[in-house]
């Protein structure tokens, strides 16, 4: 992979962030109350974690502080366990401390 596509990759990682942000602004109330602002969430959620996927392993290496292995594992929780299965609690923990850990790094 090319560092272009790795820039495009964690740019769309950074304007991920950004809208969650946007959307829970309110804090957890509206994410737990608001169905069109949970799902929303959980879908920028996964397309975030699928471009962390998709970032180079020699990016990867660059950036050790972050769990990327713990970003695809969450990735796959929120495409497969779709049927109500997600705990809103964990992604509430992840939107908390995952998206802010990556903004830093």
């Amino acid at each position: 992979m090319t560092l272009d596509k790795d820039i495009i990759y964690l740019k769309h990682v950074l304007e991920c962030i950004a809208t969650i942000e946007t959307y829970v602004a309110g804090g957890a109330k509206i994410f737990f109350d608001n169905v069109m602002i949970k799902d929303a969430t959980l879908r920028q959620l996964q397309t975030m974690a699928e471009s962390t996927m998709r970032i180079s392993q020699a990016v990867k290496e660059k950036l050790p502080a972050v769990d990327w292995k713990k970003l695809a594992a969450f990735r796959h929780i929120l495409v497969h366990d779709y049927l109500g299965d997600i705990d809103p609690e964990l992604v509430w923990a992840h939107i908390e401390h995952r998206p802010p850990e990556l903004n830093r790094q």
